[in-house]
C-alpha cells in the first residue's frame, strides 16, 4: 500500500477523529464511510460527550451516511476505522448493508467482526461484510495506546494528590 492509497488516505481521517476524541476525553475510535470515492458520514465516539452508550464512531458515521443518501441501505459503502468494531458496532455495520470495513487494529477482547465474536460473516444473517485488516496498525494502536498511558497517569496523580491532601488534613 501507498501514502496514496485510498485505505491509506481514508484511514488517515478516521485517525484523525480518533484524535478528536481523544482530545474530548472520549476513547479514540474515528470511522469514515465512502461511497463512490465520496466521503458520506464520519464521526469519533461520543459516548461520554452525548451521554449515549451507542454513540460509536461506528453508530455516528452510518447515521450521517444514511442521511447524506436518504438510504438506511448503503450498499457499495465502506467504512474505514481506527479499530475492529464491537458486537453492537459490527451488527449495525450488516443492517446497513456495509460492503466492506477496514480497520487498524484488532480487538481481541471485545472485538464483534472476527476477534471474539464473528458477527459481519455470520452465516444467518442477511449479508456479509468483506474484512480488511492491519492498515496503519501501528498508527492506530499508538493513538489508543497513548490515551490510556494518559488516562492511568492521570487518575495515579489524582491519587497522589488525594493521599497528600489526606496527610495534610491531620494535626
Amino acid at each position: 500500500m501507498d501514502n496514496f492509497s485510498p485505505e491509506i488516505i481514508y484511514m488517515r481521517m478516521a485517525l484523525r477523529e480518533a484524535e478528536r476524541a481523544a482530545a474530548e476525553g472520549e476513547v479514540p475510535c474515528g470511522a469514515v464511510i465512502v461511497l463512490d470515492g465520496q466521503v458520506i458520514g464520519k464521526a469519533h465516539n461520543q459516548t461520554e460527550t452525548l451521554n449515549d452508550p451507542t454513540a460509536h464512531a461506528e453508530i455516528l458515521a452510518i447515521t450521517q451516511a444514511t442521511q447524506e443518501t436518504g438510504n438506511w441501505r448503503l450498499n457499495g459503502a465502506v467504512m474505514y476505522v481506527t479499530k475492529e468494531p464491537c458486537p453492537m458496532c459490527a451488527g449495525a455495520l450488516v443492517l446497513a448493508r456495509i460492503e466492506k470495513v477496514v480497520w487498524g487494529m484488532t480487538d481481541p477482547v471485545r472485538g464483534g467482526a472476527v476477534s471474539k465474536f464473528q458477527i459481519l460473516n455470520t452465516a444467518d444473517l442477511n449479508h456479509a461484510v468483506e474484512i480488511q485488516t492491519g492498515v496503519m496498525e501501528m498508527e492506530c494502536k499508538a493513538v489508543m495506546q497513548g490515551f490510556f498511558q494518559k488516562r492511568r497517569k492521570e487518575a495515579k496523580e489524582r491519587k497522589q494528590q488525594s493521599r497528600q491532601n489526606d496527610e495534610d488534613s491531620y494535626p
